[in-house]
């Protein structure tokens, strides 16, 4: 496993996918992008914006059940006073999902039938969303990076269809910082870092933070994660810290604040 200074995804799969959603984008009137509520911007990758333009777009920040609601709520403004329409979701609940049709249906006025494409980051939600709308299992949906590798249509009402996509990352993370909290939240393959890493990381964001949340050897022991002689397990105790930051276990974290904005006249 690698460090996550050293970490970099970008599986061939990532580049023809691009190539191909490029082709299909003619096809759709909606995109609907698909981030993560507790890191709007680094789960949003820069390529979208070249690739979608200026055609509408629907933000679901999703896995809302995950983040800080104050957080939230300052995202959806932020976004809406960027010009896009935004709403947080809970992929876990159908209704919750569901909340976005009347926007879809908005974005895409005057058209008899509209199409939109699901697009985001690996393990961002978008089968969830899908399947959400069309209130059935629709799409494969894993909690996993990387389970959809093509693109494919689904009819969800008699006037809507949606394109599933492939999870796409950017060339290049910039920064240790954003490929951390990428990892820690299910964003890059497990196999692809190393989670111990990963949890000394948050551990000391944590405290950085005034966050109050167990150190992994605290955890361990409490959980049973150890070997003979006492020792911890610090492979498996760390996959479980891992799991349980991203059903809360930890509290509802948000690890970015939107950027300040200037009011003009």
């Amino acid at each position: 496993m690698s460090s996550i200074d050293q970490i970099g995804w970008f599986p061939g799969h990532m580049a023809q996918s691009i190539r191909l959603m490029h082709e299909r984008l003619a096809l759709v009137d909606v995109v609907l992008e698909v981030v993560d509520a507790r890191l709007p911007t680094i789960s949003a990758n820069p390529l979208l914006d070249e690739l979608i333009g200026d055609r509408p777009r629907l933000v679901l920040l999703g896995r809302e059940d995950l983040a800080d609601p104050q957080f939230t709520g300052k995202w959806i403004a932020y976004e809406q006073r960027l010009g896009r329409r935004a709403l947080a979701i809970n992929g876990k609940q159908q209704g919750s999902v569901r909340n976005a049709l009347p926007l879809l249906t908005d974005l895409g006025r005057g058209r008899r039938t509209m199409r939109a494409m699901v697009v985001g980051i690996p393990n961002s939600g978008k089968s969830t969303v899908i399947n959400g709308l069309a209130k059935r299992i629709a799409a494969k949906a894993e909690d996993k990076a990387g389970v959809t590798r093509s693109l494919s249509w689904f009819r969800v009402s008699p006037t809507l269809e949606i394109m599933d996509t492939p999870g796409i990352l950017p060339p290049k993370i910039e920064t240790a910082q954003a490929r951390w909290q990428l990892a820690l939240c299910n964003a890059l393959p497990r196999e692809r870092y190393d989670a111990a890493d990963v949890v000394a990381r948050f551990i000391d964001w944590a405290a950085e933070h005034r966050r109050s949340v167990p150190d992994l050897e605290t955890f361990a022991r409490q959980r049973g994660f150890l070997r003979r002689g006492n020792e911890i397990d610090v492979h498996n105790a760390a996959g479980a810290y891992v799991k349980d930051f991203n059903v809360a276990k930890f509290g509802r974290i948000t690890f970015e604040a939107p950027p300040a904005m200037e009011l003009t006249a």
